[in-house]
């Protein structure tokens, strides 16, 4: 990768010797890591997994790996102090591009030879005996060789409590990773950073760098052991696995793996917005997926800065990327050849949901949703009387959350309220049926004494307040001219959390409305009943395109997933019998089914 004429001579590469060049080397490691996910995503997505299944199972489990890698850079980078940062234009520079700081040129390919060798070039094990290289590296393991040397020198420079001095709560780990046989290792300290190191180059090179296998047991087939990146390679461009016993120098012995080239799709090679007209369903589809793509690389740079729960969300949010990606490639292009992702940057202002700190709640497409700044979380439990009628609401504790946190709005997250990226995995459809028309234009008006009673029926949950234990609220406005039943109404009315009803002093009057904290409240009804998420204090709600929801004191969010007035609940968590401890259909996410692939 690096040659040199023969009158030249190589200069060795200053070594990692300060901290802030120790933050600036493993930032490269996370660009370097993202840096393969793009070609790796190309070829898997190009795959038919019904006539290439053992290839979308290789390349797969490739990039679900490379994925940890990032993860476990991450980790590194936030341990001795540092800030990842991802969601930036320089991770997604144009392609054809340069591996950062190396220099292997990266390609969006179909699965195929070209791309095979890309493939093997990238995870080509260093040469044994070869030098660490801390910039213009030959191989991605004398990159992190320089790093793991730079770790050990400031280590004993500087002490090991002052190198490794990043706040533990930033680490993700195990219980936020689920989708590979490797561990993703919380870093504090020198043993751990060197245990993370690796498991990156293990998994790429193979253990020792003398061995076929990097030392995990093969996600999808457990009785055998999973050969290193480089070697599942050599599986595909060979046609037949390693088998125990096989060295690197033997090459694979055992059994044929079938790799069917007619069954790719034949994606155009390094695609770009710019190769089709604005407005066009092509470039339409892409600028999408580059929406959806962009929003990734956004939730996992909130996951590693502070807000480690979001990282299932993150991996979750891919599988949206899988049907766009495979759509594009359905599409007939030029030359013989499909559409294809491009992988372009889009700015967050473009994106308008993820611009800012303030406080919102944000619609993921299909997914969760996202509570930005730091919104209060608690419990609400609806207080009956013996005959069941809604009495009042009782506030619970606090539930702890992070400065960014999902909640679940499929319905079937082992982790509820929060989101684990179960949405992803059952086909959650959270498309947006709400009308978008204003509250003051879809209210009735009913008038009584002294009071203007406001109702909007497509808002209701049926939480029952309006019932009353003898009459509902429209039979009780005729004789609202008793200020005691005046009054039962008004607070029958503040207690309705959708906002369904509300009420003036007087037709055309100001709204009065309950003095509500911003807040979200995980309501319970009666008898253990999993209700809506009570949206209060006029916290802004955005659509998935980012465009707002009327802002009001109250509304509710569906939690079940069945609501038919998404993303608004609508009282179909009575129907079904919703309920908080277990998923609606016993669903569990597990390891195969959270496969990229």
């Amino acid at each position: 990768m690096n040659h040199l004429e023969p009158h030249e001579t190589a200069v060795a590469p200053a070594p990692i010797a300060t901290l802030d060049s120790l933050r600036e080397h493993l930032q490269w490691a996370i660009e370097l890591e993202h840096a393969t996910l793009p070609p790796y995503l190309c070829a898997l997505y190009s795959l038919d997994p019904e006539r290439n299944p053992e290839a979308v199972e290789v390349v797969g489990s490739v990039f679900a790996e490379e994925m940890l890698h990032l993860a476990l850079a991450a980790n590194l980078l936030n341990a001795v102090g540092g800030r990842p940062r991802l969601d930036t234009p320089q991770m997604l520079p144009p392609h054809p591009r340069r591996l950062p700081h190396g220099d292997l040129e990266l390609s969006l390919l179909p699965f195929g030879a070209e791309a095979l060798e890309m493939f093997l070039r990238l995870e080509r094990p260093a040469p044994p005996g070869a030098p660490a290289q801390s910039d213009g590296y030959e191989t991605i393991g004398q990159f992190y060789d320089a790093i793991e040397q730079g770790l050990r020198h400031l280590c004993d420079r500087l002490g090991e409590r002052a190198l490794f001095r990043g706040d533990p709560a930033r680490q993700v780990s195990g219980a936020h990773f689920r989708h590979t046989a490797g561990r993703l290792i919380a870093v504090d300290g020198l043993a751990s950073a060197l245990a993370a190191l690796e498991e990156i180059v293990e998994q790429g090179e193979g253990t020792s760098r003398a061995e076929v296998w990097d030392g995990d047991q093969n996600v999808f087939h457990p009785d055998r052991e999973e050969a290193a990146h480089y070697y599942r390679f050599q599986e595909l461009k060979i046609g037949r696995r390693y088998q125990r016993g096989d060295t690197p120098q033997s090459g694979p012995t055992g059994e044929p793996l079938r790799v069917d080239l007619v069954g790719v799709r034949p994606m155009r090679r390094n695609p770009r917005l710019s190769d089709h007209a604005p407005g066009s369903a092509i470039r339409t589809a892409q600028e999408e997926f580059n929406h959806t793509y962009c929003a990734v690389l956004h939730l996992l740079e909130k996951a590693f800065n502070g807000s480690p729960k979001l990282l299932s969300v993150a991996t979750g949010t891919m599988y949206a990327l899988k049907a766009q990606a495979q759509a594009l490639m359905l599409m007939p292009g030029e030359d013989g050849t499909t559409a294809g992702p491009t992988f372009e940057y889009v700015a967050p202002e473009q994106r308008r949901w993820s611009v800012g700190d303030r406080r919102r709640i944000v619609v993921l497409r299909d997914g969760p949703y996202v509570v930005y700044g730091g919104v209060p979380l608690r419990r609400k439990r609806k207080i009956v009387s013996a005959e069941n009628n809604a009495l009042t609401w009782q506030t619970g504790d606090p539930l702890e959350t992070e400065e960014t946190y999902a909640l679940c709005r499929c319905g079937q997250s082992g982790s509820k309220p929060f989101c684990d990226g179960t949405h992803a995995v059952i086909g959650f459809d959270g498309t947006e049926t709400a009308g978008v028309r204003p509250y003051a234009e879809l209210q009735h008006v009913h008038d009584g004494v002294g009071i203007s009673a406001q109702r909007v029926g497509e808002l209701c949950i049926h939480a029952a307040f309006c019932l009353g234990r003898t009459r509902p609220i429209a039979a009780m406005l005729a004789d609202t001219g008793d200020s005691d039943v005046r009054s039962n109404v008004m607070g029958r009315i503040d207690h309705c959390p959708s906002g369904s009803y509300s009420y003036a002093l007087q037709r055309g009057g100001d709204t009065i409305e309950p003095d509500l904290p911003q807040a979200i409240s995980v309501l319970e009804e009666e008898d253990g009943l999993a209700s809506a998420l009570w949206v209060t204090g006029r916290v802004p709600v955005l659509r998935a395109d980012g465009r707002p929801w009327e802002t009001r004191n109250r509304m509710t969010l569906c939690r079940c997933g069945h609501s038919g007035n998404k993303p608004l609940c609508d009282g179909t968590h009575r129907e079904i019998g919703f309920r908080e401890e277990t998923p609606v259909d016993g669903h569990r996410l597990t390891r195969s089914e959270a496969s990229t692939s």
